[in-house]
């Protein structure tokens, strides 16, 4: 197993959702890899949790990553924070961005979940993402 490409894979996703003109349309520059300290914007997302699993095969180490980017809104319906987690899915889709160390093989939706956070007031979708590294 490698999980070295892991950093590699984080910053190209940042990268490919802050290059992506709908979703900065939507968040601005509102898309974090550790949030900010003070306020938060009302709208915005933030890159989570990961899980890796080894995936080496006798060509290369790898490893299957499962990602999670959140959209997190303080509006009072999930509709601006279903726009943004489109726009995510859109951004992550097709070409496969490159990484600085390692490849990328593929990049997948696996799942969401749409979900009321705190006292009612916010919302927040956790999409997760699936993605194969290899470390050449």
């Amino acid at each position: 197993m490698s999980y070295a490409v892991s950093a590699a894979l984080q910053a190209a996703i940042h990268a490919r959702l802050a290059a992506h003109p709908p979703l900065a349309d939507l968040l601005g520059a509102a898309i974090f890899d550790a949030l900010p300290a003070g306020p938060l914007p009302p709208l915005y997302a933030v890159l989570g949790p990961e899980t890796a699993r080894d995936r080496s095969d006798g060509t290369a180490a790898g490893a299957l990553h499962d990602i999670t980017v959140s959209v997190v809104s303080d509006a009072a319906g999930f509709r601006s924070a279903k726009l943004a987690a489109a726009a995510i899915c859109d951004a992550l889709s097709g070409t496969i961005p490159p990484l600085d160390r390692g490849r990328l093989v593929g990049l997948w939706f696996l799942r969401a979940r749409a979900k009321r956070i705190g006292s009612g007031e916010a919302r927040r979708i956790d999409l997760v993402f699936r993605a194969r590294s290899e470390d050449v």
